[in-house]
């Protein structure tokens, strides 16, 4: 399903099924280079991944699985996170507005998420210096994140993204320390919700949310 918002901004849904995590890379890849010689524009892909574990440029030993799972390097900021079924995972290919400014388009993005969480009820909000979605500390725990932000600008177009946990299980995360972060936890929308909250139900939020961020920003 493609948003009537989506003027300036294509969206390649593939949710529905299991996209390798290496296909959507070199999707990306492809999408970007096309984005950046203007054959193509601003992209934005929806898919859910196999479990699989991505670390960015800054992840460090003590943050890796300590089973010894496999483990894909990639090229974002950021440190080690995990990706899998009930999760849903955006990458915006989009052209930044001159001067560029990253932490706007984080922003946004957060911003974005931020508001399909407020139409559930969930009141999330943002930690000085550690990017994504969070739920502050209260009676059920510490501070826990919902959805995580990782990107990479190269020739002023942006790659990877998002991954907001929507069904997921979260005993994944268990192996790794996300994001590099010790001290808080992870959630989800379901968990938070007490019921099954599901990647078709929040598709379309999803893309109507971000591509209300980015339409008319990005270029």
């Amino acid at each position: 399903m493609t948003s009537p918002l989506a003027t300036s901004i294509a969206v390649l849904n593939h949710l529905g099924a299991l996209t390798e995590y290496e296909t959507a890379w070199q999707e990306q890849r492809d999408i970007h280079a096309a984005v950046v010689t203007g054959a193509r524009p601003s992209t934005l892909i929806l898919v859910e991944h196999p479990s699989v574990f991505t670390a960015g440029k800054r992840t460090q030993p003590s943050d890796r699985p300590w089973d010894g799972s496999p483990v894909i390097e990639v090229d974002r900021g950021g440190r080690i996170t995990w990706h899998g079924p009930g999760q849903i995972v955006g990458y915006p290919i989009v052209t930044l507005p001159s001067p560029v400014d990253v932490m706007d388009f984080v922003h946004r993005i957060e911003q974005a998420l931020m508001n399909v969480c407020s139409g559930y009820g969930i009141a999330t909000i943002r930690v000085d210096d550690r990017t994504g979605v969070w739920l502050p500390t209260d009676e059920r725990g510490p501070a826990r994140k919902i959805a995580a932000i990782g990107v990479r600008v190269a020739k002023g177009v942006t790659m990877h993204g998002f991954a907001l946990n929507c069904n997921c299980d979260l005993a994944a995360y268990d192996r790794i320390v996300p994001c590099g972060i010790s001290d808080a936890g992870v959630t989800s929308l379901s968990k938070e919700l007490g019921r099954d909250v599901t990647i078709a139900e929040v598709a379309p939020l999803i893309e109507n949310a971000v591509l209300e961020q980015l339409v008319g920003w990005a270029l």
